[in-house]
């Protein structure tokens, strides 16, 4: 099992203070930024490239057996952190607005991140050292296999709903670019 939460009250605390700097600069300006402005770009390019550096970076260290990168408990917290942080700035990006392709990108990533919540539940029920290493003893070898179990079907749900939401970003990103920029 994990060790603490310390990943889900960093994510929390960040959020609270993107939110209140949100809430002021809508405050200030009275109104809501919209997305194609300077405050709902940089909202959504820092929260998509956080949401890549979540997705690439933890696949890459998965696929690694090497040892100097760090370990995977980290990485997985790194993974959880920028897996809640990003999606958020990306949904302050919206301006509450959830029309076509931009809608249904962030409705994926909604789904996502539910998702992501589900698979680090499933997670923390398989017993493990304070080390993160599966425990297999003969009282834990049943509730080691259910819990294999659930999350290799929690993976064959959350990793495609990843990569829609992926290819529906670039999509989107690239539509976003052609008609703001290059039809002005």
């Amino acid at each position: 099992m994990l060790r603490g939460n310390i990943e889900l009250w960093l994510a929390t605390i960040t959020c609270i203070f993107i939110g209140a700097g949100y809430g002021l600069i809508s405050l200030w300006t009275r109104e809501i930024p919209a997305a194609g402005e300077l405050i709902g770009h940089t909202l959504g390019i820092i929260g998509f490239i956080l949401m890549l550096m979540t997705e690439i970076l933890y696949s890459i260290r998965k696929r690694s057996r090497r040892a100097t990168l760090g370990r995977m408990s980290t990485w997985l917290r790194f993974h959880i952190y920028m897996g809640l942080v990003g999606p958020f700035m990306v949904l302050l990006h919206t301006s509450w607005k959830f029309n076509g392709l931009a809608g249904a990108t962030t409705l994926l990533t909604v789904i996502i991140v539910f998702s992501g919540i589900i698979g680090r539940y499933i997670f923390t029920r398989i017993p493990r050292t304070l080390d993160g290493i599966e425990i297999e003893g003969a009282l834990s070898q049943e509730a080691l296999r259910r819990g294999r179990q659930f999350l290799a079907l929690w993976h064959t749900v959350h990793i495609p709903i990843g990569m829609a939401l992926f290819i529906s970003a670039f999509i989107h990103i690239g539509g976003a670019l052609y008609y703001a920029t290059f039809l002005k």
